[in-house]
């Protein structure tokens, strides 16, 4: 086995990186490219962010910030010293010593794999691909992506993967509106193809980030895991929404019951219920995993089954709000639902998968009449339909039938909600220290 010393380009790269001085490449500025960028020109390297839609190039070349993740002076700070700027002309790869990608993964109507952005990146990648380069993954995929779908695109340069060049998967690890945990102190684990390539890009990552740089055999360990966290919390959301279905069935309060749970110090990590599941993550990566099983002729039923699950609370929260009015004798169809936030967590504007979205539609495709109101989204687009926030006062509160909490957002007057609602149905449990008939959950 080679050593790193040995490899002159590896060596070579790695001092540059110690010094700083290696130039630096990541594509795909959104919620994990971004960030990442920000941090990496924080740490003193010279960074360049690629992105084909071009007003983040601008905005970011402007300091203009549009992740909520990112500080403000961060950003400002980076591009003004010139460590960080934007660009749409991957023909800038030439100039570089280390490319992240950071590109969208998402899944197709049957929840098969995309990875047009994925093979699309790599290919423009190897058209500039150079000795002594270093390229890492970052975007959530199924185990074997690196080596089966990137490797030979960039080999097919004639560059060998470990000698010439060097390649590995570092899974993004970015939860938007943790207050706690961000890109720059989360843990990163890294997989390269070779010993040789898990050193480099290790070594990167450690002269970048505080948190520890966790270091794993194979590319395929590294895309597993990733794979595993998500699956982790996927299966234990399903479980919380399966036991609120049970508990309202049998009278008993499901929060109640979490909370009771929770006092045990070992054995038991709570998992909430709510009206689905939203985000890049949770509705997407699981089926990356279960396509990619059926080519070991394997069938994951239990991931299935929480995907079952989790895709029914929208439906379900729906069906809670018909047999919520129909308790006040006014059918679904012309009633008016007042939606409280629209985006899949609290005290974000992310609406990425968020379930709001089908639960509003399916609200208005059995008639019912729809308003939200959202802090964080002025306005949006949806099924060819342009929805903008109303105010949350008096009158807003008390011409509504229902209203509904969706995203529990700290911004929101609860208060002022529950004095002037006339009914509330509280998928988030945010008004959990307050006990009426006409609160109702899940």
């Amino acid at each position: 086995m080679m050593d790193v010393l040995e490899n002159q380009p590896a060596a070579e790269l790695i001092e540059k990186i110690r010094a700083k001085t290696a130039k630096i490449g990541v594509i795909g500025l959104g919620y994990v490219g971004l960030p990442l960028a920000v941090e990496k020109a924080k740490a003193g390297f010279s960074v360049t962010g690629f992105d084909v839609q071009q007003k983040k190039v601008e905005m970011v070349n402007l300091g203009i910030n549009y992740i909520g993740d990112v500080v403000d002076g961060d950003l400002k700070e980076v591009v003004k010293s010139g460590r960080l700027r934007a660009s749409s002309d991957y023909d800038e790869i030439n100039n570089l010593d280390a490319v992240a990608i950071c590109v969208p993964t998402p899944i197709d109507k049957y929840k098969q794999p995309d990875l047009t952005y994925v093979e699309n990146t790599t290919k423009e990648i190897a058209k500039r691909l150079h000795k002594g380069m270093l390229v890492v993954l970052e975007s959530t995929t199924y185990p074997g992506t690196t080596e089966e779908v990137l490797k030979p695109i960039l080999e097919s340069t004639g560059l060998k993967c470990g000698e010439d060049f060097f390649l590995a998967y570092s899974p993004e690890r970015v939860d938007p509106g943790n207050k706690v945990y961000k890109t720059k102190n989360t843990p990163k684990v890294v997989g390269g193809v070779t010993p040789v390539c898990t050193k480099v890009a290790a070594e990167l990552y450690r002269n970048v980030l505080e948190g520890e740089v966790f270091e794993v055999s194979s590319p395929k360990v590294a895309e597993m895991e990733k794979i595993y966290e998500n699956v982790f919390r996927h299966v234990n959301i399903a479980l919380a929404n399966e036991m609120a279905i049970l508990c309202r069935r049998m009278g008993i309060d499901v929060w109640e019951v979490i909370e009771a749970a929770k006092t045990k110090p070992y054995g038991f990590m709570p998992f909430y219920p709510g009206p689905g599941i939203g985000g890049h993550c949770i509705p997407v990566d699981p089926y990356y995993l279960v396509w990619k099983a059926r080519e070991y002729d394997y069938h994951t039923r239990f991931i299935e089954l929480a995907g079952e699950i989790n895709d029914y609370m929208p439906a379900y929260t729906v069906e809670r709000a018909a047999e919520i009015l129909n308790s006040f004798g006014k059918p679904l169809n012309g009633s008016k639902i007042l939606i409280l936030g629209v985006t899949y967590k609290k005290d974000i504007d992310d609406m990425r998968e968020s379930p709001v979205l089908k639960i509003i539609g399916l609200l208005e495709k059995n008639g019912a009449k729809v308003t939200y109101s959202d802090p964080y989204v002025p306005e949006f687009a949806h099924n060819e339909k342009l929805y903008k926030s109303v105010e949350i006062n008096a009158e807003t509160l008390q011409s509504s039938d229902l209203v509904m909490i969706t995203t529990d957002h700290e911004k929101f007057d609860y208060e002022l909600i529950y004095r002037r609602s006339p009914a509330i149905l509280d998928t988030r449990n945010a008004l959990k220290d307050i006990k009426d008939p006409k609160i109702f959950k899940l």
